[in-house]
């Protein structure tokens, strides 16, 4: 299935109760052959209006990320677990995230990414338990590489604190930082090898 065709399901979707109270659905975009995958777990108010992921202040500071390490939003693919606001900007409910994740589980299938970066403790509990992995939790989980093996092949697994976490404790901003750092290493690493 190509990420056109499933973009057009999600944008249809009426499979859970976020149908009812988004404005635009939010698949993902960017670089259909992108090597790094980044997802999130669900759109904000920005994106609601928009139809894009990550475009209010945490999608500023995830683009300044990616820029600081001699990367640009449009050689990556950017997505969620869950493709409609939940209202008021609340967590996913699990009964959401395992209707939606089949979209996220299809994009993996039609990118085949060299490394996915999950953006927060959502993404990353969900990716570490479809791939068979304990998740420690995203503080000790965070800036390490995991090994995946998929039906595509293997892929790496890096969790990072979600942008918007930074923005609400300064304090994790360093943290993040240096996680992308350690994450353009691990491209650089990976494109070498032409893994």
């Amino acid at each position: 299935m190509s990420l056109e065709e499933i973009a057009s399901q999600v944008k249809v979707c009426t499979k859970c109760q976020l149908c009812k109270t988004r404005t635009n659905a939010v698949p993902g975009e960017g670089n259909p052959r992108a090597r790094i995958l980044f997802v999130g777990e669900a759109p904000g108010g920005n994106e609601d209006v928009q139809g894009r992921p990550f475009v209010g202040a945490a999608g500023k500071l995830l683009n300044q990320m990616l820029e600081k390490v001699g990367l640009k939003r449009e050689d990556v693919f950017v997505t969620n677990i869950v493709k409609c606001r939940p209202p008021e900007n609340r967590d996913p409910e699990p009964d959401e995230k395992t209707t939606c994740s089949p979209y996220l589980d299809a994009q993996i299938d039609t990118i085949r990414p060299a490394v996915v970066v999950c953006l927060g403790r959502h993404s990353a509990e969900y990716m570490f338990t479809k791939y068979g992995k304990e998740f420690p939790g995203i503080t000790k989980a965070r800036g390490q590489a995991y090994k995946v093996d998929s039906l595509f092949g293997h892929f790496i697994l890096f969790p990072v604190y979600h942008p918007a976490a930074t923005i609400y404790n300064q304090q994790l901003r360093p943290v993040l930082e240096g996680d992308f750092r350690t994450l353009a290493d691990i491209v650089q690493d990976v494109n070498a090898k032409g893994a």
